[in-house]
């Protein structure tokens, strides 16, 4: 259980609450990404997708395209998709996240702001007003972030529907053994019983920012 000072803001960060002892398992550059992010401050990282979008039947592509709108998923597909991704701190010990996809035709955007429980996992409100709920357990892997979820619920104000057990999420955070000053990523949407319907996955470079764009003081950006 955390402490009333943790719960008012201590420093940590969403994943080192979540993971505890076992944060200092990580490679350092990830310690870097899944950090806090200080006051003021903005994590920025840019890189390409090798793959992202939507890779399931037609019939689901109905579903993309609510989800869109809300910038939880989308029905777009392509290769070698530029991108970016901004971490601020929330409100409280709050973190969030903005995915921009840099589709050839249109950019696609994915939101959310994660909090960590009680129960050692990641709370995950994907989305515009957090429609989809996400509720993560971090694994720490040769030095690598594994976030598998255990739960989903949509959202709508204070409504909380649980989904059945029907869609999992996977995603893989590591050092790319290329180049070590990048990290690869790989997220994984799967649905029962088509199999998996979303992904993205690629390499990029993150630095900590002032608000102003310089790097923060202590903050030693990639090479």
């Amino acid at each position: 259980m955390f402490s009333k000072r943790a719960q008012e803001g201590d420093g940590l960060s969403v994943y080192r609450r979540a993971l505890g002892a076992r944060f200092v398992l990580l490679d350092p550059l990830l310690q870097r990404y899944f950090g806090p992010v200080p006051p003021g401050s903005t994590g920025v990282g840019h890189g390409v997708f090798e793959h992202a979008g939507y890779r399931g039947p037609r019939w689901l592509r109905p579903l993309m395209v609510i989800f869109a709108a809300a910038e939880v998923m989308f029905p777009d597909a392509a290769s070698n998709v530029p991108f970016t991704v901004e971490n601020t701190p929330g409100p409280g010990t709050s973190l969030r996240g903005v995915r921009l996809f840099r589709f050839p035709n249109r950019a696609r955007r994915m939101v959310d702001a994660m909090t960590a429980s009680r129960g050692g996992e990641v709370v995950d409100r994907v989305g515009r007003g957090g429609l989809l709920e996400v509720r993560l357990r971090p694994e720490v892997t040769r030095g690598g972030m594994r976030l598998r979820s255990v739960a989903l619920a949509l959202r709508a104000g204070r409504l909380r529907l649980p989904l059945p057990p029907m869609a999992s999420v996977v995603v893989d955070e590591r050092v790319d053994r290329v180049d070590p000053a990048r990290q690869r990523v790989d997220g994984r949407v799967s649905m029962w019983p088509v199999g998996e319907i979303f992904r993205y996955r690629g390499s990029f470079t993150y630095r900590i920012q002032s608000a102003v764009g310089n790097p923060s003081a202590g903050v030693v950006p990639p090479a």
